[in-house]
């Protein structure tokens, strides 16, 4: 009688791999998936909006201003006679593109300043979070306007108002998983070794932060998304003719009574935005908790 050959450890091993993804929360959770595919279908929506707009967002037409909803203008025409839905779209490139620089922003400062903090303490540590403090103290839509105001309106001066308003919020995260990741034996055993501060820091201790980091990012997009907005509707943020939501919205705003289309359109956009990544990031976190993923 022949033997039957066992499958190697490493098959078996990558197998319970395969399985615990898949039985994970994560895919637990039907509305981070949803929301998952909503998030993809909007970052396709902005890559391909100048194919898929049915026209140029920013083309006038005061002849046929704010027309209905019809065949032509699925979402009707603003004041100047431009497509709404076309505004919508090509808004979506303006919003994710912003959102996406602002948290770029914080992390970039913020993750090495949390780690430089939470790693060396001391003197180091209290006036990093005595600046954290400062910026802090002020309401974080508040603190925009104020670095806006000073110097200018503008999409990018709006960008990097929010960025440094956000790099309080990831630096302080990433000093906390510092503070203990720190205490643990491999990094006793890699200063024994001889490494030097910086392989510690980012070679050692940055990769057991990535997880906390990525929940965090996913949480500020979201956020960044409704100042940028809020910003833009106030007219501090992106400036006309560019096609931005929160600036629709602010335009829409005036006409709700005759015509409520570039309001409601751009007000729905951004709901649902937020939603999905808040949603997204509260699945992705129970993935990546190990509590959680061995429930």
């Amino acid at each position: 009688m022949e033997l039957q050959s066992q499958p190697p450890a490493q098959v078996l091993n990558e197998q319970d791999k395969k399985r615990s993804i898949w039985h994970s929360p994560f895919f637990k959770n039907k509305l981070s998936i949803i929301a998952g595919i909503i998030i993809i279908m909007i970052i396709m929506i902005s890559l391909l909006a100048p194919l898929i707009a049915p026209y140029d967002p920013n083309a006038q037409d005061l002849e046929k201003s704010l027309e209905p909803a019809s065949a032509a203008h699925w979402f009707g025409t603003d004041m100047q006679g431009r497509d709404i839905l076309s505004r919508v779209i090509f808004g979506t490139r303006t919003t994710l593109l912003g959102a996406l620089l602002v948290v770029l922003f914080s992390v970039v400062i913020g993750v090495p300043l949390g780690l430089i903090s939470g790693y060396f303490g001391g003197k180091i540590d209290n006036i990093i979070n005595r600046v954290w403090d400062v910026i802090l103290a002020f309401p974080t839509i508040l603190l925009a306007f104020i670095i806006v105001a000073t110097f200018g309106r503008g999409f990018e001066n709006a960008v990097i108002a929010l960025g440094i308003v956000y790099v309080p919020m990831i630096a302080r995260l990433v000093r906390s998983v510092t503070l203990v990741e720190k205490q643990q034996s491999y990094v006793d055993a890699a200063r024994s070794l001889g490494f030097s501060h910086a392989r510690v820091i980012f070679r050692h201790i940055l990769p057991n932060c990535i997880s906390p980091i990525i929940v965090q990012v996913m949480i500020d997009f979201a956020y960044a998304i409704i100042d940028l907005a809020a910003l833009s509707f106030l007219g501090l943020g992106v400036q006309p003719p560019t096609a931005d939501w929160g600036y629709m919205l602010s335009e829409g705003r005036e006409y709700l009574l005759v015509s409520p289309n570039a309001a409601l359109a751009s007000g729905f956009a951004i709901m649902i935005t937020v939603i999905s990544f808040n949603l997204f990031g509260d699945g992705l976190q129970s993935h990546l908790d190990p509590k959680q993923r061995k429930q």
